[in-house]
């Protein structure tokens, strides 16, 4: 299945919690993006797009920032000279597995362990400091990478699933696979507004209670972001494809 490579702004889905409006009370917006993969071009065009104003602006990129694409130290970096905010993708726990197990590699782990060797000791401690879930009361949203399994609280949510999560089954158990049952995401049901990455194959999702951003830029997708409280869809085409699907 290919992924989609352009999208219109969107209007609230029905029932969302996620609050409408141009800008928070005191002016602030939150910006939360997709999937970066290491596709730096498509990142800071998409900061332009969104017209981001460090004094005003929150960024929350929502995992997956490094790996497939063409510079994820240049991506690192970028997040941390501008102080953006990021949680955990699958991807970048498997270039950090390469750190912890320097002695022991992965033979799977080629493209990860390409990226590993680009790495300064700034960019470890920011990948080693990002949290799997990270809420963010002042929109009443949660980002996360993979996904949250309904009906479990937040504490007791499985990392494999905070950073695998696609589908429930029909008996009601989560799973990695995207044609195990429906997204995850269409049941989850609030109050906060959960915005998630890692879904490529099913692309720009919207929910009542939760956002899906993945929109396969590295795989000559897009890069989309989702603005909050203005709950707006923007996107960038990627500049070509950097992986296969």
């Amino acid at each position: 299945m290919a992924p989609r490579t352009s999208f219109a702004v969107t209007s609230p889905p029905r029932g969302s919690d996620v609050r409408a409006g141009a800008a928070a009370a005191d002016g602030r917006r939150v910006i939360f993006v997709g999937d970066v993969h290491g596709c730096l071009d498509e990142l800071t065009a998409l900061l332009r797009l969104a017209e981001v104003e460090g004094g005003r602006d929150r960024v929350v990129l929502v995992g997956d920032v490094t790996a497939k694409g063409p510079d994820s130290q240049g991506v690192l970096a970028l997040i941390r000279e501008r102080g953006f905010r990021a949680v955990l993708g699958n991807h970048d726990a498997k270039v950090l597995s390469l750190r912890r197990h320097e002695n022991d590699p992965d033979p799977d782990l080629g493209e990860h362990a390409r990226v590993a060797a680009t790495l300064t000791e700034a960019d470890w401690t920011l990948l080693e400091s990002l949290p799997l879930i990270l809420p963010v009361p002042e929109v009443g949203a949660i980002a996360v990478h993979g996904g949250l399994v309904p009906g479990l609280p937040l504490a007791d949510q499985p990392r494999k699933f905070l950073l695998n999560l696609r589908s429930i089954t029909p008996e009601g158990e989560p799973s990695k696979r995207v044609d195990a049952g429906v997204p995850w995401a269409s049941l989850w049901p609030g109050p906060e507004h959960v915005v998630f990455g890692h879904d490529a194959m099913r692309g720009l999702q919207r929910h009542p209670f939760a956002t899906g951003l993945d929109t396969g830029c590295v795989y000559g997708g897009a890069l989309s972001a989702l603005i909050l409280p203005a709950n707006r869809i923007i996107s960038v085409p990627a500049r070509r494809p950097y992986a296969p699907m």
